[in-house]
């Protein structure tokens, strides 16, 4: 496993990290996360103490906590518990504390949003339009994201119906076609970018858009066609749809001279439309 040493600041207070590659997962030191929120003047002692509180109850998040080795106060490499985004949360909501309680009261409100949005889908799909032009993006660009994402659901849709299972087999299948257009697999795709956990469609031009929709589209159709019943047909298939996309990407390429993939991502497309907006 590759580590990247980072610091996240809140309130001018740094928090270790570690960016773990192979989960793409942020894990973040529960100490220094506690000494922001309690400004307690043991937060060793805290932790201890939490922690203790925390087993007695059952709770399942301080079970599967991690140790990693962190840079200390003193310089040295120490072992420090560290937690995931979502462990983060759950121990968030276990510490009394003023400082705590807007957090609490945001994970109540992400909480009742999502209840909401599978109420009512439509909602979703509201909020996800507003979230995406407060980024910064264009309204073009976010008709696109729209469309691709229909058209992903088609595709995971079918993969599902041949028995195609969620997860992993999907991130597989995934890579097959984005491998097959774009000549990277996801996570180099990610890495050419410069993103981490990121959405990698989230960070596509329209152009790049536009493939991996043909790619993902095409694969739905062919397999539609080709009715594959083993993993290593859906493979085939998903290789299939990808290089019919490859044909658009390396004949457009041809004609113009230039590159379809880029390391273009989502900050430097949200200042171009700054940019025109302000001009």
């Amino acid at each position: 496993m590759k580590k990247q040493d980072a610091i996240k600041v809140f309130e001018n207070k740094k928090v270790r990290t570690f960016w773990d590659e192979k989960q793409e997962k942020w894990y973040f030191s529960v100490t220094d996360v506690l000494q922001i929120l309690t400004e307690s003047v043991d937060v060793a002692a805290y932790w201890r103490k939490l922690k203790q509180r925390l087993k007695a109850e059952g709770n399942e998040t301080v079970t599967n906590l991690h140790g990693l080795k962190m840079v200390a106060a003193d310089g040295k490499m120490r072992l420090t518990d560290v937690a995931d985004t979502e462990q983060i949360f759950r121990l968030v909501q276990s510490i009394p504390s003023p400082k705590a309680e807007p957090f609490k009261v945001w994970i109540a409100k992400v909480a009742r949003e999502r209840i909401d949005e599978i109420e009512d889908p439509e909602i979703g799909i509201d909020r996800l339009m507003e979230t995406y032009l407060k980024k910064g993006y264009s309204k073009e660009w976010i008709n696109q994201r729209l469309k691709s994402i229909e058209i992903r659901k088609e595709l995971t849709d079918e993969w599902e119906s041949k028995g195609v299972k969620k997860g992993q087999e999907f991130a597989v299948l995934t890579d097959e076609l984005t491998k097959a257009w774009s000549g990277f697999s996801t996570k180099q795709y990610k890495a050419f970018k410069d993103l981490k956990r990121e959405n990698l469609r989230d960070n596509m031009t329209n152009l790049e858009l536009v493939l991996n929709m043909l790619a993902e589209a095409s694969t739905t159709e062919i397999s539609k066609d080709k009715k594959p019943s083993t993993f290593n047909e859906h493979k085939i298939v998903a290789q299939k749809g990808g290089k019919v996309a490859k044909a658009a990407r390396v004949q457009l390429e041809n004609t113009t001279g230039k590159k379809v993939v880029t390391k273009q991502n989502a900050k430097i497309l949200a200042a171009k439309t700054n940019k025109k907006i302000n001009e």
